[in-house]
């Protein structure tokens, strides 16, 4: 178990790729980012080096796998780990389509003992740390009986750490996109989980909003947050996680001072690798709050459309806030 609190960005699909995780790292030294989704399979048969490959600055990171194959999770396991993550962690959360045609993300919230197996199959594949990600339950599930008994079957199969999504998974009825909104916060039940399982490592994640509202919830015993939505729409929040939970000095460098070194980044990866203009979308929130924002995301907008270079549309975006910052 950790010393520290365990504070993260949440694995999310189509956001948390390398270039986000980038420029997460520009804001927080300590804060633990994580991969997308990668499908064990994917990791077995796919492109290695695109799918896992991650830049050193992103330490500590962690890559999240989807499966329910037990065999195919170890050697899934074994492969991702060899890249160098520092953690490997089971998607037992996703509510998509795709997961429950494959029988696995939040589905397996049905299915603690499979659960138990994968993760006792990718803890004996690597040293790395591995932990669980899930729901409160699924459906129907009675949460305040079933997810104690899937937190106890799953523990007992060496699981030492659990982050939590405090909300269930309505797979009938919910599209992924309202799965994350409708069903109902429970930081209640995740406090529980805590003081029933002491010796767990229990880390919550769900509609936190800011560093001052993760540290109101996770007190009185939690062992760490996880920002989703909000580290990607709002980012700067991420600036006073280091000072709040790690005794880190207060973050210095200025938005603008961020956008440079932007522009640097994408001006070293956008000749060998054409997914970084994904990185114009991730950094749409960094003015968010801002004199100058709205300016900042439709100046960033306009010029994607015109397929520019994503470096030169970092440039544009920064000249223009700049001359609105001295207008002002």
């Amino acid at each position: 178990m950790h010393t520290l609190p365990n504070i993260s960005v949440a694995p999310m699909m189509d956001w948390t790729d390398r270039h986000c995780r980038w420029f997460h790292r520009q804001l927080s030294t300590h804060t633990r980012l994580y991969t997308e989704m990668v499908v064990a399979d994917a990791v077995i048969h796919g492109p290695r080096d695109h799918l896992l490959g991650f830049h050193d600055v992103e330490h500590p990171v962690a890559l999240q796998i989807g499966g329910s194959d037990p065999a195919k999770l170890a050697q899934a396991t074994e492969i991702g780990a060899g890249y160098g993550y520092d953690e490997v962690n089971l998607n037992v959360g996703c509510p998509s389509d795709r997961v429950q045609a494959g029988r696995f993300g939040a589905t397996l919230m049905a299915e603690a003992p499979l659960v138990g197996d994968c993760f006792r199959a990718m803890a004996g594949a690597t040293d790395a740390e591995v932990t669980v990600k899930c729901r409160l339950g699924i459906d129907d599930q009675d949460v305040h009986v079933e997810f104690p008994r899937f937190i106890e079957t799953v523990a007992a199969a060496g699981c030492e750490t659990f982050i939590v999504h405090a909300r269930k998974a309505w797979l009938k009825g919910l599209s992924p996109k309202d799965n994350r909104t409708i069903p109902p916060i429970d930081y209640e039940l995740v406090h529980a989980m805590k003081a029933r399982f002491p010796e767990l490592e229990i880390i919550v994640n769900g509609q936190l909003t800011d560093v001052t509202h993760a540290a109101e919830v996770i007190n009185g015993g939690l062992d760490g947050a996880m920002f989703g939505r909000a580290a990607y729409n709002t980012p700067w929040i991420l600036t006073e996680v280091d000072a709040r939970w790690f005794g880190g000095a207060v973050f210095q460098p200025s938005r603008f001072e961020i956008a440079e070194r932007l522009i640097g980044y994408a001006e070293s990866q956008e000749d060998s690798d054409r997914t970084t203009k994904a990185l114009i979308r991730h950094v749409m929130g960094l003015f968010a709050g801002e004199p100058g924002a709205r300016l900042w995301r439709r100046t960033l907008s306009e010029n994607l459309s015109k397929k520019l270079p994503p470096s030169q549309i970092l440039g544009e975006g920064l000249s223009a806030i700049l001359e609105f910052s001295r207008a002002a």
